[in-house]
């Protein structure tokens, strides 16, 4: 078995003391931010429909203190409060919500032959949203320097491939939710989103599912920076936006990380 990416502990701990709740946070670039942010000192609260990846999570990390997984549907609000619940029970407090959940695949049928019910799948993601931040605010608004919400957009969100118009309004629309959250929220929570380009997900799956990613020297080549993306990439900005020492004037902003390939012109 392709054994997880470990834990790795921040010199500093900006989180110290603070909790984060982390949707779709057992897998992927969840799980990425879920580590990044025990690494950085805080206390974690993940959700995620995938039980195995989730108690894979909490046995691997085996810091028992500071982390809980509950299984979450973020398209079902009495999931959400369930689990947000469960989080200030067993926590106390919550100080930063990580808005990950979603579909991962962009891709469904050419748009008239798309029925109605993939269509509200691919929007997921921002239904999961409003949702949690809906039943996080009150608690969030209460936190000792300011609460922080960080949503995991997409560069679909700003450019596309053919049929894959879903998944772009889904993390459009994300985009768009966080500049008006944070009008509405400010100054007591602040709200911004990260949009990540390609990131090689497949060793931070469940262990049935986890492999070594297969990428080529042709992946890699064609980023600016050289590279694939991996989570870690992703988890160091959210665990920077969370922090309110480290990031306490930035809000209503998104961040794109994909490597510099939405600045890279291509012509076939």
């Amino acid at each position: 078995m392709t054994l997880a990416p470990p834990l790795t502990p921040w010199p500093e701990q900006p989180l110290a003391g603070r909790v984060i709740l982390v949707t779709g946070g057992a897998q992927g670039i969840g799980r990425g931010i879920a580590q990044a942010v025990l690494g950085a000192g805080g206390t974690v609260a993940i959700g995620d429909l995938d039980i195995e990846a989730g108690r894979a999570c909490l046995a691997e990390w085996a810091l028992p203190a500071r982390s809980l997984f509950k299984r979450l549907d973020v398209a079902n609000e009495r999931s959400v409060a369930a689990f947000v619940a469960a989080a200030l029970k067993r926590f106390g407090r919550i100080d930063g919500l990580v808005n990950n959940a979603g579909i991962a695949d962009p891709h469904v049928a050419p748009l008239p032959a798309l029925d109605w019910a993939q269509w509200q799948r691919r929007l997921s993601s921002l239904h999961g949203a409003f949702l949690c931040s809906k039943h996080a605010l009150p608690d969030l608004a209460q936190s000792e320097g300011g609460g922080a919400i960080v949503n995991i957009a997409s560069t679909r969100a700003w450019q596309s491939e053919p049929h894959s118009e879903a998944y772009a309004a889904a993390k459009g629309g994300l985009v768009a939710f966080t500049h008006a959250l944070a009008m509405s929220e400010g100054p007591r929570i602040r709200v911004n989103s990260i949009s990540p380009g390609w990131i090689a997900t497949d060793a931070w799956r469940a262990p049935s599912r986890r492999r070594q990613p297969k990428l080529s020297r042709q992946d890699h080549a064609q980023h600016p920076a050289g590279r694939v993306g991996v989570p870690g990439d992703i988890a160091q900005l959210a665990v920077y936006l969370l922090a309110p020492a480290l990031s306490g004037f930035i809000t209503a902003q998104d961040f794109i990380v994909d490597g510099g390939m939405t600045r890279k012109m291509q012509y076939a």
